[in-house]
């Protein structure tokens, strides 16, 4: 399933008390006259935070678009690499030491890893019978700019940036409905909720938690997604959010 891009705007804003000033000419209505009038030139400092600042809003976009492409991304390789438990507990522990994190899943489940397509690493958790819940976690590189997850803005901005993008029901055919449930921040994590219903199909609930940490290189963004549609059990859906919540660094 293709994602569409959620693109994050903001507005850009420069000042320069110390900008110089140089002058151009303007042809009058009177070919044979003209007038100089101010024009300012950017200073090298301030060209140089617009190249910046531009970098960042491309970056900041390229990783919204990340974000919203994980829920798309299934299992395609199965492996068994949980840890040992009871079985008699309906949930279990899996650590991942490479990428330093930890998920506790439903007892009888797989895990699977799907085509990174731009991201460093996609992990899936998904019930061994055919179903349309489970639940990924997306890892992302992220530039020096972004060392917390208040670099891309406050989470109710960021929420609403990332549903809206999703929506194309204004479209003739309408698209898909993305619709936005609840959002806030824990902890260091944004949680969202929201929904997602193609014409014809079932709706689809999808509760994300990201989060950032670094690698001793280079910061990471942590994108954990559980889906389940209307279809699904109250079970179901307990379980999926009940994994999402789970996460953690280690």
């Amino acid at each position: 399933m293709a994602a569409i891009s959620p693109w994050f705007s903001s507005p850009l804003s420069f000042s320069s008390p110390r900008a110089s000033t140089r002058y151009i000419k303007k042809i009058t209505t009177d070919s044979r006259r003209c007038t100089s009038i101010p024009a300012l030139d950017r200073s090298d400092a301030e060209k140089q935070r617009i190249l910046s600042s531009d970098h960042v809003e491309m970056k900041r976009r390229e990783v919204m678009l990340q974000i919203a492409s994980s829920a798309f991304f299934l299992p395609f390789t199965v492996s068994p690499a949980f840890a040992e438990t009871n079985a008699s507990e309906t949930f279990q522990v899996y650590t991942d030491e490479v990428n330093k994190f930890e998920i506790s899943i439903p007892q009888d489940w797989k895990i699977g890893q799907a085509e990174p397509n731009g991201f460093k690493s996609i992990t899936a958790f998904y019930p061994e019978e055919t179903s349309s819940y489970n639940v990924s976690v997306a890892i992302t590189g992220l530039g020096p700019d972004f060392t917390r997850m208040e670099s891309f803005g406050k989470v109710e901005a960021f929420a609403e940036t990332l549903v809206s993008g999703l929506d194309r029901s204004w479209q003739k055919p309408a698209g898909v409905t993305a619709k936005l449930v609840d959002s806030r921040a824990s902890k260091g994590f944004y949680y969202i909720e929201y929904t997602l219903q193609n014409p014809g199909e079932a709706r689809k609930h999808l509760y994300s938690a990201i989060g950032m940490a670094t690698n001793g290189w280079y910061n990471r963004l942590y994108t954990v997604t559980g889906q389940f549609t209307d279809e699904e059990s109250a079970d179901q859906s307990s379980k999926i959010q009940k994994a999402v919540k789970s996460f953690k660094f280690i």
